[in-house]
């Protein structure tokens, strides 16, 4: 991505998020042998609410929330890109949160109301 198509992005993502708290899970590749000390430097960012080491695509898995979406950006360029042997990263943003921590969210109560009615 050219650099005016990411200020572009950028911009849209901004605006969609707005101010309000953005969450995404970010799947990573990294260099097994390094897997451990990797998943410890990521958790201990404050942010990181869940880290998982897995199998599959990708190594490690994490859950993270950010009060807004330029200090997810930072995390992502300034944080996960330095740490050694991360080889690779993938970030979905999360836009509707139906259930969390076991508990239904109120966010997803439109989308599940809507969907009783049909």
């Amino acid at each position: 991505m050219h650099n005016k198509e990411r200020s572009e992005y950028d911009s849209v993502i901004s605006s969609y998020f707005g101010e309000e708290q953005v969450a995404a899970i970010i799947h990573m590749k990294v260099e097994t042998k390094d897997a451990d000390v990797i998943a410890e430097a990521i958790s201990e960012h404050d942010n990181v609410e869940n880290l998982y080491l897995v199998t599959g695509d990708t190594d490690l898995v994490a859950v993270v929330k950010f009060q807004t979406y330029p200090q997810l950006k930072r995390f992502l360029v300034e944080t996960i890109s330095s740490i050694p042997g991360v080889k690779e990263s993938k970030t979905a943003m999360v836009v509707t949160t139906f259930k969390e921590g076991g508990e239904c969210s109120s966010e997803a109560e439109p989308a599940l109301a809507a969907s009783t009615n049909k």
